[in-house]
């Protein structure tokens, strides 16, 4: 999967994003291009979600400019927001499978943006919508398993069906929350090395948060680190070193920061009052 030329399919510009006074996302700049595969690492509260569910409209920006795929997303009205959603695929770290249903049947969901009306069943869907699902859940590895209720499935395979999901969409961009954090060290290798393949081969974008700082050395084009709401790294994955990525969770400890301040500031030599 070879990084993107042309138009960014995101371009964001002085992103701050604030809750109740808090503030997630501090002035953020980024472009994202075309078929380019980026990691966002920070620390938890560093800001990485809130970023994703700025680019789908999720979260409005408290100011700034978000731009996805050619809409303006901070000033999207609700009907150009679902258009918008149906062109941004969203891979979640709990899966948000549908427990009950079959993998073919939650993978058909993923289509729902280009049919109208409800469906209730597998057979509502029509037979080009059953063979293209089936189609991605073979990609996935799991074609033996497209009529097994999701809930049955292992975790790495559940996350698979989500990805089939994804595709079903037939986005133009890919976020991923953290998509491999509640599977374990083999499992979340094998769900990488999925996800990069498959979206090198539609040529997807793809904007994707770790905490595994190895697994985002090996996978991604370009790594960008946010550490409270702010960007402080930006580089290419293949100039990075381990201690370069480890670098963005570093904390910054304000007792440690004043004492240094101590250290250096000039004696107080007034008395004591009570010596005074």
């Amino acid at each position: 999967m070879g990084s993107g030329t042309g138009e960014p399919v995101v371009r964001v510009r002085g992103l701050t994003k604030d809750f109740d006074g808090t503030t997630a996302l501090a002035g953020v700049d980024l472009d994202v291009a075309r078929g380019e595969l980026l990691v966002l690492l920070g620390l938890s509260g560093s800001g990485k979600s809130t970023l994703l569910r700025c680019l789908n409209g999720l979260h409005r920006p408290t100011s700034g400019e978000v731009t996805v795929a050619g809409t303006r997303v901070d000033r999207a009205s609700g009907r150009e927001l679902r258009r918008l959603r149906t062109e941004v695929g969203f891979v979640f770290q709990q899966f948000n499978l549908v427990g009950r249903l079959t993998c073919l049947e939650n993978v058909l969901i993923g289509g729902l943006g280009r049919v109208r009306g409800p469906r209730y069943g597998v057979t509502t869907y029509s037979r080009r919508m059953r063979d293209e699902a089936l189609a991605h859940i073979d990609r996935v590895g799991l074609a033996d398993h497209a009529y097994q209720r999701a809930d049955t499935l292992s975790g790495g395979q559940q996350q698979r069906v989500a990805i089939a999901r994804t595709l079903m969409q037939r986005p133009q961009l890919v976020l991923a929350d953290e998509p491999v954090a509640s599977l374990d060290p083999e499992n979340s290798g094998a769900v990488m090395d999925l996800l990069v393949r498959v979206c090198a081969e539609e040529g997807l974008t793809v904007v994707c948060t770790l905490h595994q700082v190895d697994l985002a050395l090996g996978w991604a084009h370009r790594l960008v680190g946010l550490r409270s709401g702010e960007k402080v790294l930006d580089r290419p994955a293949a100039d990075l070193t381990r201690d370069d990525a480890m670098s963005i969770y570093r904390r910054v400890d304000p007792a440690a920061a004043e004492a240094d301040a101590g250290a250096t500031a000039p004696a107080d030599t007034r008395a004591p009052a009570a010596l005074a």
